[in-house]
């Protein structure tokens, strides 16, 4: 599936671009990178496959689909920085937030250009 597959290449350049930053201004950056990246893979997948089970199924629910996983993914990566924000014992959280939001806001990039892209092809 070309969104999940698109998805995975987002995160994989990401994550090697975090780890080259990390290498380059000896930043401890492992803790928030890969729970950025465990986030941005599970939801990318998560909708994706949702996504196609919603199309196959039932097309006329997409524009609900897509109001609805707006809203899923904000308050699912607000549960995330809350639950690190409990656990952070070393006063790390603007850290974790600067990167997590990195990988937010190209998940959010990638699935508008993607569904962008689609809905102007299925116009057509």
């Amino acid at each position: 599936m070309n969104y999940i597959r698109q998805g995975l290449y987002v995160v994989s350049a990401l994550f090697l671009l975090s780890l080259l930053v990390m290498q380059v201004w000896f930043l401890d950056l492992l803790t928030p990178i890969i729970v950025s990246v465990a986030f941005t893979l599970v939801v990318c997948i998560t909708i994706g496959l949702v996504w196609r089970y919603v199309a196959l199924n039932s097309p006329d629910s997409l524009p609900t689909f897509f109001t609805a996983v707006s809203g899923f993914r904000l308050l699912l990566a607000l549960a995330v920085m809350f639950v690190y924000y409990l656990l952070d014992h070393n006063d790390t959280m603007l850290t974790f937030f600067l990167v997590f939001m990195v990988f937010y806001v190209a998940s959010l990039a990638h699935h508008t250009i993607f569904f962008a892209r689609v809905s102007n092809s299925s116009d057509r």
